[in-house]
Order: structure tokens, then C-alpha cells, then sequence
């Protein structure tokens, strides 16, 4: 393992340590996070004793006028909200000393039926500026959603959702959100098998490399979607993991998110994934051939059904970790991918930060 990845590894880990702390805080109520402690109650906290005024609202852009206060001159960087599974609050919090106010809101959505559907907002990017909330979501497969996910995710205001997944996916577990919310579609056909193939053949090393081109069309999506600003984008595939975590650092390093943060937010795939709801119980013999419903199968057989394993590669290192250090070589950087593959340079990220950060 060279150097610059030992080093990337230790700060990746720091950062899973403290998946819950946002980065780089600048005044008190950046330090802040929500939590479901437990259905139907969320927990805020923030960092410091200056005293708190907190707002909620449905509305991620909402300004302190327009929100509803719940608690005031809250001093003791904690407060419990009563909120139902059915429904997205934002919290607002305005430091009383600063006078500044935060956005923050739950990050993983707490669905009946659903695996990893998160909102990439609230990282610290570009300028210190904040990633907008309710704009960019990522999730696993949506095949098996119930009424009230339906009901929840419809108020998100969702106007595209890019499937990154196989056609072998896509035909035994259909994507039904857009069609209950009238959302633009976007997917690209392609064989699972040489994904399948490229993650057997790397011995479990720099497992993404090549998927950068693979996906171009779904990832230039993506970004033409955002710059199009006609409303919150979502972006999946079936574990909402390797492509979708791809997909998101790609989104947030051209937001000017930090890799550390990058990372953190990669990781967080494995404790918010629920594998059962991302695929159907298929028979493989139904499907012959089809290599996700037998992958789905052979895992649902492994004790405790299946799960989530960690992102990282034989000799205990990120996957993301690695294609970052493969396209640092490959393209010079990030930015260097995103202007050569998917026409995404610097007058498109200027706009895209304009647009997302706040």
C-alpha cells in the first residue's frame, strides 16, 4: 500500500468514526446533526452552550420567517422533535451570539420498505458554503416500496431519477417512482456482465476501475440534470453503494466537498442498506442468466439472510479510496475526469456551485 493511500485510509477511517459530526464547523450550529433516535422522535444536536433558537420546516429553503419555532434560547445542544416517518423535516438553527442559522435534517430516510435512500445535502463545499438539502438524493433499488414510502418520497419534489442499473436489473425490479410522481426517467441499457466480471477479475483490488467508463452516459446524466435545474435529481442502482457512491463523489468533489467528507459519506452505505428490499425473492431458475437475481438468491441463503458488506478491497483499503487515486493518475483529478469524459469543466462547476451551495 503506497504512502498517499495509507494516509487517505487513516483519515477515511477518523471520518466513519464520526459520521455523525459535519465538516470543517465554522460557528456553533454547523456542528450539527439529526438522528431518528427512535420511530416517531428525532434527536438535534449541535456543538456548544451559546443559546439556540430552533425552527422546523417542510421546506429546505425555507427562511427563518417562514419556519415554525419548536424551541428557544435552547442552550444545552440537544433537542427532541416528535416527527412521524411520513414526514421530511427540516430543522433550522439559528445561533443567538453569530446570528447566523444552519439547515440541517435527517440524512437517511427512515422508509418501510426501502434500502439507503439518503439526501447528499448539508457538506461543507466550495468556499465554505453548504450542499443544498432536498436537491440531490441517492439511494439503492425502489423496487419494493410501500404506500407510505410512496407518500413520503412524493413530497421531495423529485423531477429526475437516473437508474445506473443493467438492464439484467432493471427487468426484475422496476423502478415505480416516477411513475407515481411524473419524474423524467433516464436510464441506459448495458449488461451486468462485465461489471460482475471486472469485480472478480481486480482479486478484489481497484474494483472500480473501468466503471468510470462504463457509466459515462448515466454519470453525464446526471450532471446535465443538475446544471438543467428543474428540480430535486435522485440517482440509484441496486445496492445504491458502488455506482451510486461513484456517482455522489463525482456530485460532491465538483461541489467542492473534501475527500475525507467523500469518503465518510461512501461509507455510510453499509449500515443503511437493507438488502431485502432492494431485490424481489426471485427464482434464479426463472431467470436464467440473470446474474443479479442469482446473486441476490445465493445471498439471501448466507446466515442471517443477506447483508451489507464493507466497501473496502482485500487489503483493507476504501474502493473509493482506490478510484480516486486511479483517476488522480489516469485524468490528473476529479475535475480533470469530469471535463474529459462528461464535458463537465469549469464554467459547468462554477454553475452547479451556484446552483447547490449555499
Amino acid at each position: 500500500m503506497t504512502t498517499t493511500l495509507k494516509r487517505y485510509r487513516n483519515q477515511m477511517v477518523a471520518a466513519v468514526i464520526l459520521c455523525g459530526v459535519m465538516a470543517s464547523p465554522v460557528h456553533a450550529t454547523e456542528n450539527a446533526n439529526v438522528e431518528r433516535s427512535k420511530p416517531g422522535e428525532l434527536t438535534i444536536t449541535w456543538s456548544g452552550t451559546t443559546p439556540v433558537d430552533v425552527y422546523v420546516t417542510s421546506d429546505p429553503a425555507a427562511s427563518l420567517s417562514s419556519a415554525t419555532l419548536v424551541s428557544a434560547k435552547d442552550d444545552d445542544g440537544v433537542h427532541v422533535y416528535t416527527s412521524p416517518a411520513s414526514s421530511r423535516d427540516y430543522f433550522l438553527l439559528f445561533d443567538r451570539k453569530t446570528k447566523k442559522s444552519v439547515t440541517v435534517a435527517e440524512r437517511l430516510f427512515p422508509l418501510e420498505q426501502g434500502s439507503n435512500f439518503r439526501d447528499v445535502g448539508g457538506y461543507v463545499g466550495a468556499g465554505g458554503k453548504t450542499v443544498k438539502w432536498g436537491k440531490i438524493f441517492r439511494s439503492g433499488a425502489l423496487p419494493m416500496l410501500s404506500e407510505k414510502d410512496y407518500g413520503l418520497l412524493g413530497g421531495l419534489k423529485i423531477k429526475t431519477i437516473v437508474d445506473l442499473r443493467s438492464l439484467d436489473e432493471r427487468e426484475v425490479a422496476a423502478t415505480e417512482l416516477d411513475d407515481r410522481t411524473g419524474a423524467l426517467f433516464i436510464s441506459n441499457d448495458y449488461s451486468l456482465k462485465p461489471l460482475m466480471r471486472n469485480f472478480g477479475a481486480q482479486n478484489g483490488e481497484n474494483v472500480y476501475v473501468g466503471m468510470e467508463k462504463l457509466l459515462k452516459p448515466q454519470y453525464r446524466a446526471i450532471f446535465a440534470r443538475l446544471l438543467a435545474e428543474e428540480g430535486a435529481v435522485m440517482y440509484h442502482c441496486s445496492a445504491g453503494q458502488d455506482r451510486t457512491g461513484m456517482a455522489s463523489a463525482l456530485v460532491l468533489s465538483a461541489l467542492g466537498v473534501d475527500r475525507e467528507t467523500i469518503l465518510k459519506d461512501y461509507h455510510l452505505s453499509t449500515p443503511s442498506r437493507r438488502p431485502k428490499w432492494e431485490m424481489p425473492a426471485l427464482d434464479p431458475a426463472e431467470h436464467p442468466g440473470n446474474l443479479i437475481v442469482q446473486y441476490y438468491a445465493d445471498a439471501a441463503k448466507k446466515p442471517g439472510g443477506a447483508q451489507a458488506e464493507p466497501l473496502y478491497s482485500k487489503s483493507g483499503v476504501s474502493h473509493l479510496l482506490q478510484f480516486f487515486a486511479y483517476v488522480d493518475k489516469e485524468y490528473g483529478s476529479v475535475e480533470g475526469y469530469l471535463a474529459k469524459e462528461l464535458g463537465v469543466g469549469p464554467a459547468e462547476i462554477e454553475k452547479l456551485r451556484a446552483a447547490y451551495l449555499q
